[in-house]
Order: C-alpha cells, then structure tokens, then sequence
C-alpha cells in the first residue's frame, strides 16, 4: 500500500485525468469538494499527503497551486512526485523536539522565531538524549555519543552539556531543555 496521497481540492477534472493514469502513478488519490469534506477526509489519511488545487489554501503547507493552463500532464506528475521527494527527505531529516525542530542537515535547532547553529557533537547529544526513554548517565553519553570505552574521569560530557545549554538559554530563553537529575541527562 503506497503511503503517499494526492488530495485533489475542487479540481474534478484533474482528478478524473489522473484517475485515468492509476497504474502509472505512484500516490493515492483522493478528491475533495470543499474545505469541510476537506478536513473529513484528511483525518483518514495515513502517511505523507500533498493538497493540488488551482487556488491556495490558507493553512496548508504541502500544495502545488496549478494557475497555468494547459499543462502537460506528464509535467505535473513529475512535479508532484519531486514534491513527494523533497518533503520525504525534509522529514527524514527532522527531529520533532516539543516546540524546537532538529534539522539533521543544517545542524540547525530552530522554532518558529529562531535558530541556533550547533556542531555535530551537540546535534549528536540532542538526538541521542531524545531518543532515550529515561535519563542518560554520563558514563553512558561517553560510550554511545563519543565512543570512549574507558572509565577515565572526564568532564568532556559536563562541559559539551554546560555549553550546549548556554547556548540554547541565550538564544532560546530556555533553561530547562536538558534536564539533569541524580539519573543523569534527559529532554
């Protein structure tokens, strides 16, 4: 089952020219008449969509806006499939992290006003903090983030989290994004 649908809005002619092509297509269709039936049938969608109409929608990040006519069908299908593309990778490379987002790519933690430029052993710390269910010893960060084996006493990992959260309290106003406890280092 194809985890990638095309949500067709109040273009009943595209749908029915791209219904045509099923076999030759590699996403879902679906048609909707207006923004109620819109919002009804996005709630069934599963997986990655994208919204095609001729006029933009308010709210909606994932549309292709098609103004000039004719166009060559073979065009949007390629356009359509690139878009796809393009917002696959683009999630791939994102981390959800509450109210900031982790772009793997940039290195870059960001949320809806601002950004921050980390090394990659901060990005490295980050994702593995967030992918751990509880806190992190630091014995563990060591092992897992810098791929020390030894039981030297270091304070490398003190001082990449102390500087890590520095940095995200100066430009973020955020004291509490790593927290510590006796059980070590958590998001």
């Amino acid at each position: 089952m194809n985890n990638q649908t095309l949500v067709i809005c109040d273009f009943k002619i595209l749908y029915e020219i791209l219904s045509e092509l099923e076999n030759k297509i590699n996403f879902n269709l679906i048609f909707v008449k207006n923004s109620n039936d819109f919002n009804y049938k996005l709630k069934k969608v599963k997986g990655n969509y994208m919204v095609i109409s001729e006029k933009e929608m308010k709210d909606i990040k994932n549309q292709i806006i098609v103004k000039d006519f004719p166009i060559e069908i073979n065009k949007l299908i390629e356009i359509i499939n690139i878009k796809f593309l393009k917002r696959k990778y683009s999630e791939q490379s994102e981390i959800d992290l509450g109210i900031y987002k982790l772009n793997l790519n940039s290195r870059k933690i960001f949320n809806n006003e601002k950004s921050l430029d980390l090394t990659e052993r901060e990005a490295n710390i980050i994702v593995f903090l967030k992918n751990s269910k509880k806190p992190v010893k630091i014995s563990k960060l060591q092992t897992e983030v810098w791929g020390h084996n030894s039981k030297l006493d270091t304070h490398t990992v003190e001082t990449h989290i102390y500087r890590l959260r520095k940095k995200i309290n100066t430009i973020f106003e955020d004291k509490d994004f790593i927290k510590s406890s006796k059980f070590g280092y958590i998001i």
